[in-house]
């Protein structure tokens, strides 16, 4: 007999991509997540992982959030081509306009859903944090 609680569902490809931050360590999250042909990727500062160093300049952040995206992007089969939906988050408004044309390097023809919001990050060191979801192309694994 089957349970009411029982999921017969398959269950979708999973798999967590680590990018070696301390962070994911210390609070329990990953760099991104797999699921599927969905690629969630964490909000993402400009830390560079390999040193744990932070540039003071929200542009020099903001490539190396970036590049640390582009890493796990590329973990998980996809490229800035496959992102469907980004998210800013800044702690001071005055420092998003300064990063548009490092944004639009990536997403100007992608064009992806995108949203700014100002708030508070982890570590005031930190100037802007991205998050981004995309679509694994077929055939990616």
């Amino acid at each position: 007999m089957i349970h009411p609680s029982d999921d017969l569902r398959p269950r979708a490809f999973r798999r967590a991509i680590l990018s070696g931050s301390e962070f994911e360590e210390r609070i329990g999250y990953a760099r991104a997540v797999v699921d599927g042909d969905r690629v969630h990727v964490s909000g993402t500062t400009g830390f560079d992982y390999a040193t744990m160093t932070i540039s003071d300049d929200v542009v020099e952040q903001a490539e190396q959030c970036l590049r640390n995206i582009g890493a796990a992007l590329a973990e998980a089969g996809c490229t800035f081509a496959d992102v469907v939906r980004v998210r800013y988050l800044l702690p001071d408004r005055a420092d998003f306009e300064p990063c548009w044309p490092v944004l639009r390097r990536c997403f100007g023809e992608v064009r992806p859903a995108a949203t700014m919001m100002v708030c508070g990050l982890a570590d005031p060191r930190m100037r802007i944090e991205i998050e981004v979801d995309a679509r694994r192309p077929a055939g990616a694994r």
